[in-house]
């Protein structure tokens, strides 16, 4: 029953991203042009926004039900089978949500999709800088939740015969950090998102900065300090088990994760000289577009294949999936 819960909270999570992203953009296309159809603009936007909330409660559903697989040996589901056992003690059953392909993605989502609940929830910038950066959370949205329901699926069950136990987590994940160390990661990650939505918003809609520079830095620090200890905690979970010698190995997927890092340094320190004295205004829209476009390039690494690494997951046709995203991505960041 759970795992039929879990594959419809996804549909339902999809449905409500599309919606959002659909009526979103035309009550921004009314507002811009305005024209006025059967419904205000104003009406399609709240609705917009009451579908981005509940979009929230679904994948939260989706994640519980993943849970509940994990947590109640449900090895009907190929991801339980193989990222978990009976034998597994309770901390990394937790962790297994984020040990695999399909659920580090489902996280993902619903990491972005709380971020943007707390961005619809009570709006503290302009009404429609908050509207149409909302829509363009929902354009992200609605692509990692395509992927979970046709491309890497949680609740995909087992071909065959149902084993009677699980191939259990990988040895080398079984590690205190490993319960926190990808969180972290993925709350940084995820949420250089908003103020990259916020900026591309200000850009389409020719806002003045004093009404979106505040709440575009406060966003930054908050997720740099998650990516700060997400890395700090990568680095030491690597020198206790994996050998290397030292703190930092140079691993393809470690030196992914470093780039939107210095990107997104040097954007909270020259936001400070944009706030404070009106320049690099371009440069500044510019280090936002790459920090998004560099967490983008990481979560892409670690699913394609491309790279050998110890973080990477297997090959998988994701990555054409994910390439296909950040040539749009970058072709709007361009345009606009």
């Amino acid at each position: 029953t759970m795992p039929l819960i879990g594959s419809l909270a996804l549909l339902l999570a999809l449905a409500l991203a599309a919606y959002n992203l659909v009526v979103g953009s035309i009550a921004q296309r009314q507002l811009f042009t305005g024209s006025r159809g059967r419904f205000s603009p104003q009406q399609l936007a709240r609705t917009a926004r009451l579908a981005g909330l509940w979009g929230f409660v679904a994948l939260s559903l989706a994640v519980f039900a993943l849970l509940w697989g994990i947590f109640t040996n449900d090895f009907a589901l190929a991801y339980v089978v193989h990222e978990s056992n009976r034998t597994l003690p309770a901390a990394y059953k937790l962790a297994a949500l984020w040990s695999g392909q399909e659920g580090s993605l489902l996280l993902w989502a619903w990491i972005l999709s709380g971020f943007s609940f707390l961005v619809r929830f009570r709006p503290k910038t302009d009404a429609r800088l908050t509207q149409l950066a909302s829509t363009l959370l929902a354009a992200v949205e609605a692509f990692f939740l395509l992927l979970l329901n046709l491309v890497a699926m949680p609740f995909a069950a087992v071909v065959g015969r149902i084993p009677a136990d699980g191939f259990g987590m990988n040895p080398l994940l079984q590690h205190p950090e490993m319960i926190i160390h990808p969180p972290m990661l993925y709350l940084g990650y995820v949420g250089f998102i908003v103020p990259f939505a916020f900026v591309l918003a200000a850009l389409m809609l020719r806002t003045p900065a004093e009404k979106w520079i505040a709440t575009t830095r406060r966003w930054s620090v908050v997720v740099w300090v998650f990516l700060t200890f997400g890395i700090i905690l990568g680095m030491h979970w690597a020198y206790a088990v994996l050998g290397w010698g030292g703190y930092w190995g140079w691993d393809p997927v470690e030196n992914a994760s470093l780039m939107p890092w210095l990107t997104g340094t040097a954007f909270l320190h020259s936001i400070i000289l944009q706030e404070r004295r009106g320049i690099l205004k371009k440069w500044n829209v510019w280090l936002i577009f790459s920090t998004f476009l560099l967490c983008i390039v990481g979560t892409t690494l670690t699913r394609s294949g491309v790279v050998s690494s110890v973080h990477a997951f297997g090959k998988s046709s994701l990555g054409s999936w994910f390439l296909g995203f950040l040539i749009f991505t970058l072709a709007v960041c361009t345009l606009t």
